[in-house]
C-alpha cells in the first residue's frame, strides 16, 4: 500500500468519524424533538403543575434554574479568573503551583454524585443549609471552578508576551496591565469557559438531586426573591428525571425539549461572542 493510498484510507476515516457524530447528533436531537414537542404549550411553560388546578408545567423548575446558575457564576467567576491569574501572572513556576493545577485537573474529573454527597454532608447539614438552592449553589460552583479556571489559564497563555513587556516598559503596574490588556485580549477564552459552565450548571442532576431538592413551586409573593435561596428548588434536569420515574414520559420529553433548546442556544452563543470578542480584541 502507497503512502498516497494510505493517506486517502485515514482521510476517509477521518470524515466517515466526523459524519458518524453529525448523523448521531440529528438522530439523537429528531428523537427528542418528534416525541415532546407536542408537548410544548405556553400553559406547559408558565405554570406550575398542580393537581387542584390540573395543569402540569415546570415554570417554577425554569425559575430554579435560573437561580442556580445565576448564584453559582457568582460565586465561581471571580474565584476562578482570580485563581487563573495568579497561577498564570504572579505564582512562581514550582511544586505549588504544579499541586494547584494537579488538584484543578483532579477535581474535574471526580463524578458529579461524589460532589453531592459532599454538598449534602457539608453545605446542607454541618452549615445547616438543608435542601436549597444555596446547597446546589455552592456544590456546583466546586464542580464548575475547574472548567472557569483551566479556560482562563489557557486564554491568558495565548495573549503575546510583548503585551505585558510593552505595557511594564511603558510605566504601568502590573494589576493595571492585567486589568487593561491581559484580560481585554483573553475575554474571549474566558467567555467561552463560563458559557461551558453555565451548559455544566444546566445539564447537571445527580448533584442538585442531593443537595437543592426537587421543590417547583415559584417564589411567593412578599417574601423577596432572596429567601427564594434558602428554598428547595428542583431545575429542570431534576424535573425531567423525577418525570420519568413516576412514567410521565410526554412531560419528560417536553421538559428534554427545553434543556436541547437551551443548550443549543448556549452554544451558539458561545460561538458567536467568541468570535465578536476575538474581532474586538484584534481590533
Amino acid at each position: 500500500m502507497t503512502r498516497k493510498t494510505k493517506d486517502a484510507f485515514v482521510l476517509g476515516a477521518i470524515y466517515l468519524a466526523a459524519l458518524f457524530s453529525v448523523v448521531l447528533l440529528l438522530c439523537i436531537i429528531g428523537y427528542v424533538f418528534v416525541k415532546g414537542i407536542s408537548n410544548i404549550n405556553w400553559t406547559f411553560l408558565t405554570t406550575v403543575t398542580s393537581a387542584l388546578k390540573g395543569t402540569t408545567g415546570i415554570a417554577g423548575n425554569i425559575v430554579n434554574t435560573l437561580y442556580i446558575v445565576v448564584l453559582t457564576l457568582l460565586i465561581a467567576t471571580p474565584i476562578g479568573i482570580g485563581s487563573a491569574i495568579y497561577l498564570n501572572e504572579y505564582a512562581k513556576p514550582g511544586r505549588m503551583v504544579r499541586l494547584i493545577e494537579f488538584t484543578t485537573e483532579t477535581l474535574s474529573g471526580i463524578p458529579s454524585i461524589i460532589f453531592g454527597l459532599f454538598g449534602m454532608v457539608f453545605f446542607g447539614n454541618t452549615l445547616g443549609f438543608g435542601y436549597s438552592i444555596l446547597t446546589g449553589s455552592l456544590t456546583l460552583t466546586l464542580m464548575v471552578l475547574p472548567l472557569i479556571t483551566r479556560n482562563t489559564q489557557e486564554a491568558l497563555k495565548t495573549v503575546p508576551d510583548s503585551y505585558r513587556n510593552g505595557a511594564v516598559g511603558m510605566g504601568a503596574t502590573k494589576w493595571y496591565m492585567i486589568r487593561t490588556i491581559l484580560l481585554p485580549s483573553a475575554m474571549p477564552g474566558i467567555i467561552t469557559g463560563i458559557i461551558l459552565a453555565i451548559g455544566r450548571i444546566v445539564g447537571e442532576s445527580a448533584a442538585l438531586l442531593f443537595t437543592a431538592g426537587s421543590g417547583y413551586f415559584l417564589p411567593k409573593a412578599g417574601k423577596g426573591l432572596l429567601t427564594k435561596i434558602m428554598e428547595s428548588g428542583g431545575t429542570l434536569t431534576i424535573q425531567l428525571y423525577l418525570s420519568m420515574s413516576k412514567a410521565e414520559y410526554d412531560v419528560a420529553f417536553g421538559i428534554a425539549v427545553v434543556l436541547l433548546l437551551i443548550v443549543l442556544c448556549i452554544n451558539f452563543l458561545t460561538k458567536h461572542l467568541a468570535k465578536k470578542l476575538d474581532v474586538n480584541a484584534r481590533k
